[in-house]
């Protein structure tokens, strides 16, 4: 499984970016795919996952300013980030699960293959 991270950049506070990740090569269609993000100085955390059924979980600092979604036919999960504040600052990483779990799951441990992440800056 290959993952391709693409739409960070720089953005003001209260403005939005999105994130897409295409996943090739993905041979189980049920595979959880997830966002993370790593701040510098900090360790990886979960921001949000989506099952291939369209169940969700975010972070609770992000709920209600991102929305996580996937096309299944072009195995994409997309990151729509509105509202953005600097501490949104971090390189953000696409992931697919290991397995084809039934819920969304936000353990990085459960995560087996990992995009090269791409950069979000979020200027006050």
């Amino acid at each position: 499984v290959q993952l391709q991270a693409s739409g960070g950049g720089l953005a003001q506070a209260g403005n939005a970016l999105r994130l897409s990740c295409a996943a090739s090569r993905l041979t189980d269609s049920r595979t959880v795919l997830g966002w993370f993000r790593q701040a510098p100085g900090k360790g990886r955390e979960f921001v949000a996952a989506i099952t291939s059924g369209a169940k969700i979980i975010y972070k609770d600092s992000v709920e209600g300013r991102f929305t996580i979604s996937r096309d299944n036919a072009k195995n994409t999960v997309y990151l729509q980030m509105n509202m953005l504040k600097p501490e949104d600052t971090a390189i953000y990483y696409c992931a697919a699960a290991k397995y084809g779990y039934d819920r969304p799951v936000r353990s990085p441990a459960l995560y087996g293959y990992w995009g090269q992440g791409t950069q979000v800056t979020v200027s006050s």
